[in-house]
């Protein structure tokens, strides 16, 4: 049989598509909530998506600001994951404890899909590394630490944060099948693992290229070298905007007359005696 998650379940067809509806409906507004475009855009005023990889996650945020607001970005990911398991879990605890980790899947696949697709953001968000590794923990502790055990290894021992989060979406449903033996189950961990892979399928070229970029310890941005540089860059341009200062004095000295016959020319006179006098 595919699937013995609904076999003890007793609950009206159209009862079980609500609850299903609803808790895709939270899950997703929930994962709308970025906090790399959130802190990045209207706390620090510089979209994250403007700088290195463009893209609105974790490692890029850290790698384009670094600092304390970093926490802040890990806290929204970890807190949204969590809120919308835990609501998936609960509506579906109220129907059938049956369908719990149903349920739990399912909440966490829409809760991906709105952090990686937001419609507050255009549509353009982060990988999931973060989000997907909360939400599987929140699913089942053992699939978890496999998942987390093989992500710190690989982006340890290589430094290549997207190898361990692909190996650790790839992993995911491998667990899943183990544990659970049921084909949906299944079939929701493939589908949240295969999002988290596809969103890393520019890295994976990179890292087959041997061009992918290793993590390293958050340095300062080139566009605040370039901040610092630009008052120095002013002061050598300033010194050109008195060049034209002498024409009024050329236009005094082709007078014919001599006789001042307006206001600039009638100032350049004095310039002109005391050139004279110079000389």
């Amino acid at each position: 049989m595919f699937t013995h998650v609904f076999d003890n379940v007793n609950v009206p067809p159209l009862w079980l598509a609500t609850a299903a509806l609803g808790v895709a409906v939270v899950a997703y507004i929930l994962g709308c909530f970025n906090g790399s475009v959130v802190v990045s855009k209207y706390i620090l005023r510089d979209d994250v998506r403007a700088h290195g990889s463009g893209n609105a996650g974790l490692t890029n945020f850290y790698r384009t600001f670094g600092g304390p607001l970093t926490l802040a970005v890990i806290l929204s990911d970890v807190v949204k994951a969590v809120l919308a398991v835990l609501f998936g879990a609960f509506i579906a605890g109220k129907l059938s404890p049956d369908l719990v980790v149903l349920s739990k899947y399912w909440a966490g696949a829409f809760c991906l899909l709105g952090h990686m697709y937001p419609c507050t953001f255009q549509f353009r968000g982060g990988k999931g590394i973060l989000s997907g590794g909360t939400i599987v923990w929140m699913i089942d502790w053992r699939v978890g630490l496999t998942a987390w055990v093989l992500f710190l290894v690989l982006a340890v021992l290589t430094r290549y944060v997207s190898l361990g989060s692909i190996a650790a979406a790839a992993s995911f449903p491998v667990t899943s099948a183990i544990l659970y033996r049921d084909g949906l189950i299944t079939l929701f961990a493939l589908f949240l693992g295969g999002l988290v892979i596809w969103k890393h399928r520019a890295n994976i070229v990179r890292l087959v290229h041997g061009t992918e970029s290793k993590f390293t310890l958050h340095k300062k941005k080139p566009t605040e070298t370039l901040a610092d540089e630009s008052p120095e860059t002013d002061a050598e341009a300033a010194p050109e905007v008195p060049a034209e200062e002498p024409a009024p004095v050329d236009a005094s000295s082709e007078d014919p007359d001599g006789t001042p016959t307006d206001e600039p020319a009638s100032e350049a006179a004095p310039a002109s005696e005391q050139k004279e006098d110079g000389e």
